[in-house]
């Protein structure tokens, strides 16, 4: 008889808190605790969390379909206001930091999938990127270091190759880069104090079917033979100057996900040849 009492109880106290979920109040708004599922069997939770008055608050979790954690993230009335922490599928932490709205404030971390940092970055609050700014190489070597203020670069910003090695600094003034101010380093060289000396790449460079020998001119001064890279250390331009502005060489624009666009070829300060890149 006790057995019989003891699981007419636990099937009452599971149909209740079954009860107690996914549910809506007489006007039809969620309220409480609601879990989502990726099938109609229900047999992976694809987020859960709590709902009032039908709007998101509080922590909510969200799963990949194999039953890892894929993002935790607070809400304050259906919005993202407070810690919100991403992973990747293999458990590792992608980013994390704190989410108000559609905008990061304060400090927030990005990581390669191996759990090393690719960037940690700060903001205001008013989502803008300010203060100390850090790139990290995949093997969890600095490789941009440097100030922003506002959303722009500002002062001098330092780029590191993967062994940690200077080799480059650029300085910024609310965004624009001083060309003037660009020196590249070549680690291979050192003068008689055993520091790094600035120079130039001295790789051969083709344009309309012309291979030329570049000058090694010393750190961009606006002349001459030069390589000049973007923020994210890819090649921007590379060639012959006059003036600051590029005479004969290229020019390389990039997609939002810094895979090649286009090449545009100059030869005496004319667009010679636009060349696309294979699909």
């Amino acid at each position: 008889m006790k057995l019989f009492f003891l699981t007419i109880l636990t099937f009452s106290l599971s149909f209740s808190f079954a009860q107690d979920i996914n549910q809506k109040d007489a006007n039809g708004l969620k309220q409480g605790k609601w879990v989502f599922y990726y099938d109609d069997a229900k047999t992976q939770i694809k987020q859960e969390g709590e709902y009032k008055d039908n709007k998101k608050t509080g922590e909510w979790k969200a799963y990949y379909a194999s039953g890892k954690s894929k993002s935790e993230i607070t809400y304050v009335k259906n919005k993202p206001n407070g810690y919100a922490k991403f992973y990747y599928e293999n458990g590792n932490v992608s980013e994390e930091g704190i989410w108000k709205g559609n905008k990061w404030t304060g400090e927030y971390k990005y990581y390669h999938k191996n759990g090393n940092p690719s960037y940690v970055w700060h903001y205001n609050e008013s989502g803008k990127r300010t203060g100390k700014q850090k790139y990290y190489h995949e093997n969890g070597k600095i490789m941009i270091d440097g100030n922003w203020q506002d959303g722009k670069e500002q002062g001098t910003i330092k780029e590191y190759d993967k062994t940690g090695k200077l080799i480059a600094e650029k300085t910024f003034n609310d965004g624009k880069m001083d060309e003037t101010s660009v020196k590249i380093y070549d680690n291979n060289k050192t003068n008689n104090n055993n520091t790094n000396t600035t120079t130039e790449n001295k790789t051969n460079v083709t344009i309309n079917n012309t291979t030329t020998k570049p000058k090694d001119v010393g750190y961009f001064d606006g002349n001459g033979f030069h390589t000049v890279y973007n923020k994210y250390r890819l090649i921007d331009r590379e060639g012959e100057f006059k003036n600051g502005k590029l005479i004969s060489g290229k020019r390389y624009y990039y997609n939002p996900d810094k895979t090649l666009k286009k090449t545009v070829i100059y030869n005496n300060g004319n667009i010679v040849n636009i060349i696309y890149p294979k699909e």
